[in-house]
């Protein structure tokens, strides 16, 4: 944690302390994310995750409903909405307490999770595709995660194809600096979304949304430079494709590869990981915070 970045957020009317790292564990009730062991699709294996990441210490539950992997088949809103529906029942029914993230680009998805369920956050991973999300996260009064997707505006046509672990090179004509891209495109949604009263905002560099490789590691390497926007940074790179491919594996052997940039994200100031593995991920943050203790 910086010494200008933001230190509290509010969750629902109480503040969370993000002076220590915080975990946000993956909760997919898909039939196909990319990862294959973070689906859940039936009651029995929600309850048992959902138990599981909470014994290991996952502070926020993040469910997502719609994939957004390479070539991931869009589900209605309706559909979404079941999905979603279904798992936020049989996690309330586990803990009233623990702190619930919605993964969705649509605002209809995202407003009923939050009048029925008591949803904490919003995690939009199109950077505000639907017109209607900033509107409502404003009325509503919910933290909002702020991804940065270059493609976001065309999020659900350039997904119907790519999806978020594609590298989407088509806009690229040149090389760019993409952490100026990143703090230059964000700065403004910022603006914009203090202006409807979003307060609670936390910033997601978006790895591996319309980004080379190449350019997934110079943001890694330069994050402190968006720890300085002085908003919560949201580092997800668990298990991604700039993992697996450069080391040559699969998502289901890019464990040791994710806990070692999540180290990185965690001292160039990152003050949340969202991740796969919540034992791991937990004591990561243990260990880096002995490593930075006076």
């Amino acid at each position: 944690m910086t010494k200008t970045q933001r230190a509290f957020i509010n969750i629902r009317g109480r503040l969370m302390d993000l002076s220590v790292p915080k975990v946000m564990g993956i909760l997919n009730v898909t039939p196909d994310s990319f990862y294959a062991s973070s689906r859940s699709m039936v009651e029995k294996e929600i309850e048992e995750k959902a138990e599981r990441m909470i014994s290991e210490g996952v502070d926020i539950i993040d469910v997502g409903g719609c994939s957004t992997r390479p070539g991931f088949h869009l589900p209605t809103v309706s559909e979404e909405w079941e999905r979603v529906d279904f798992a936020c029942r049989i996690l309330r029914g586990i803990s009233s307490e623990i702190p619930l993230s919605i993964d969705t680009f649509r605002a209809e998805v995202a407003e009923r999770s939050i009048s029925k369920w008591d949803v904490a956050i919003i995690n939009d991973v199109s950077g505000g595709a639907d017109p209607d999300m900033w509107p409502m996260i404003g009325r509503k009064k919910v933290a909002y995660v702020l991804t940065h997707n270059s493609n976001g505006e065309s999020y659900v046509e350039q997904n119907r194809e790519c999806g978020e672990e594609a590298v989407v090179i088509e806009n690229i004509k040149e090389e760019r600096d993409i952490t100026a891209t990143v703090i230059t495109e964000l700065s403004v949604k910022i603006d914009k979304l203090h202006q409807l009263g979003v307060n609670d905002v936390i910033i997601d560099p978006g790895f591996g949304f319309s980004k080379t490789i190449k350019e997934n590691f110079q943001l890694l390497r330069e994050l402190n430079e968006i720890v300085r926007m002085n908003l919560p940074v949201m580092v997800g790179i668990s298990r991604k494709s700039m993992i697996y491919k450069t080391l040559g594996g699969t998502p289901e052997e890019s464990l040791a590869g994710t806990v070692v940039l999540d180290t990185v994200a965690l001292l160039k100031g990152a003050s949340i990981l969202r991740v796969h593995d919540i034992a791991e991920a937990v004591s990561t943050i243990k260990l880096v915070e002995t490593l930075n203790r006076r």
